[in-house]
């Protein structure tokens, strides 16, 4: 137990990829009625993965790299275990609400909302501390962090009250200008450095960026699918601004092009959704969500398996070295990006999808099941891994 929460990535990167695999495997079982929520199933599905899942997985990173950032003194153990608690006990205590009494589940989400916010303001105070002269890094990555906040307080309002609308727009807010602003943030500082880019990088990309997912936000509470607008405009300035990296893309090294590969996935997955939504709006086509879906999962998702990798070995003394496990669980995150786009296209055309629905919810069990299977004991026990 010493050596499980002697950093803070440790117990939180083993809630977040626990609640990954049971979250999904629940979904699984409510779509097809085995057992019956409590909770609207799609509400629930993105409850679950937004604040029970990568929420967690965001703070663990933060929590060991915050600090880092600003040149500040690592966070003590009894500060971020008093977030670790409040999001294991809402993380549990929402699963049985959603199988049991919808009490329970609003209970749940107080108390991890509770959590989320201390966490935020845990960066915050060491944001004012930071010793460093530049932090507009920084400074973006607490301003989304607080929007994670925001869209926590606006979808538990959305719940009591009963309102699609406001759940839509905490969704909305969750995934543009929190679950993506953060990991853009951090990924445009690191993964430059990582690689050893040569190419320059707008001082103003993420402000510009974060100005267009707002109209974007705007424009798809105003009216559905009105955002394709903002799509274009977007697949342009962050395709262009990957271009001026320099990235050294294709790489050898899996533990870079991974992230590499995350990156791309950006405009790729702007330029469905604005295609998707710009046909939704002339023929009423339903692409399930696949505008989203991409931008999670081929991006949020892939950097969070390379970062999450990386941050598990590099703190545990294990080479920074991927073995060809690790190569086939990053080579399993396209798998799962691929399936989902197959899953939203066959339903757009009224096909019979459900068994790439199933396929779906399978590829993402199997990559956290190994993934898990691979470095929890890492996670756990700090063992040392075969080079």
């Amino acid at each position: 137990m010493k050596k499980f929460l002697s950093q803070p990535h440790q117990p939180f990167f083993i809630l977040a990829f626990s609640n990954a695999i049971l979250s999904m495997f629940l979904f699984a079982l409510f779509s097809k009625s085995i057992i019956t929520s409590t909770i609207l199933i799609p509400n629930y599905h993105a409850y679950s993965l937004i604040y029970l899942m990568f929420t967690p997985a965001f703070l663990g990173f933060l929590f060991t790299t915050f600090p880092r950032f600003t040149g500040t003194l690592p966070i003590e153990k009894i500060v971020y275990m008093t977030i670790v608690i409040p999001f294991a006990i809402g993380s549990l205590l929402f699963i049985l609400g959603s199988i049991s009494y919808s009490s329970i589940a609003t209970l749940a989400m107080i108390i991890t909302l509770i959590g989320h916010l201390l966490a935020i303001n845990i960066l915050r105070k060491i944001y004012n501390n930071s010793v460093m002269e530049d932090n507009r890094d920084i400074f973006w990555i607490l301003i989304s962090m607080a929007m994670g906040g925001v869209s926590h307080l606006f979808f538990i309002i959305g719940y009591l009250f009963e309102s699609n609308f406001i759940i839509s727009l905490s969704i909305q807010i969750a995934i543009y200008l929190y679950l993506f602003m953060v990991t853009f943030s951090v990924a445009q500082r690191m993964v430059p450095f990582f690689s050893h880019a040569t190419g320059e990088k707008d001082l103003n990309l993420i402000k510009i960026i974060t100005i267009l997912l707002g109209l974007h936000v705007i424009l798809e509470t105003i009216v559905s699918h009105l955002s394709f607008i903002i799509d274009f405009l977007l697949v342009y300035i962050i395709g262009n601004e990957l271009l001026n990296w320099e990235l050294p893309f294709p790489n050898k090294n899996p533990l870079l092009w991974i992230l590499h590969l995350a990156l791309f996935w950006i405009p790729t997955a702007f330029l469905f959704s604005g295609v998707s939504n710009l046909i939704s709006i002339f023929s009423g086509a339903n692409f399930l969500f696949l505008d989203i879906h991409i931008l999670v999962l081929g991006f949020i998702l892939t950097i969070l398996i390379g970062f999450g990798t990386r941050v598990t070995l590099g703190h545990s003394g294990n080479q920074l070295i991927a073995d060809e496990w690790t190569k086939i669980l990053f080579y399993w995150t396209q798998v799962v990006v691929i399936t989902r786009i197959i899953t939203s296209l066959i339903f757009a055309f009224h096909w019979n999808f459900l068994f790439w629905f199933d396929m779906t919810i399978t590829v993402w069990i199997v990559l956290f099941g190994i993934w898990a299977f691979k470095f929890f004991k890492v996670l756990i026990f700090g063992k040392k891994l075969d080079s």
